[in-house]
């Protein structure tokens, strides 16, 4: 369903929890990212912030490419609340990233 890997999704999510800090990386590694994974990205988001419901992510992901002006990485680091939206989105789709979740922190050690 994802065009974009949960593991991905976290790791955006912990960037952008570090603020400031960790801006420069969470942008660097949005930009690397292809065109289906970051409108895959964004529509995660809008799932998360109630933009869209969760059956409507295939829409959501329609509008984020077909709307998309600004770099993906500069809207979304624009949002309030971006890592909670993306940690809602996840939810919202149903999809577990506590495995995920666990391999990046052990790493982050």
């Amino acid at each position: 369903m994802l065009a974009i890997s949960p593991r991905k999704v976290v790791h955006i999510i912990y960037l952008a929890r570090e603020g400031a800090v960790g801006e420069a990386q969470v942008h660097a590694f949005m930009d690397a990212l292809n065109d289906d994974e970051k409108a895959s990205l964004t529509a995660v988001a809008w799932v998360g912030r109630g933009a869209f419901e969760p059956e409507d992510y295939a829409e959501a992901v329609a509008t984020a490419i077909t709307e998309a002006t600004t770099p993906t990485a500069d809207y979304l680091l624009g949002m309030p609340h971006l890592a909670e939206n993306l940690e809602n989105g996840l939810e919202e789709l149903g999809i577990d990233v506590t495995g995920e979740e666990e391999d990046f922190l052990k790493q982050g050690s």
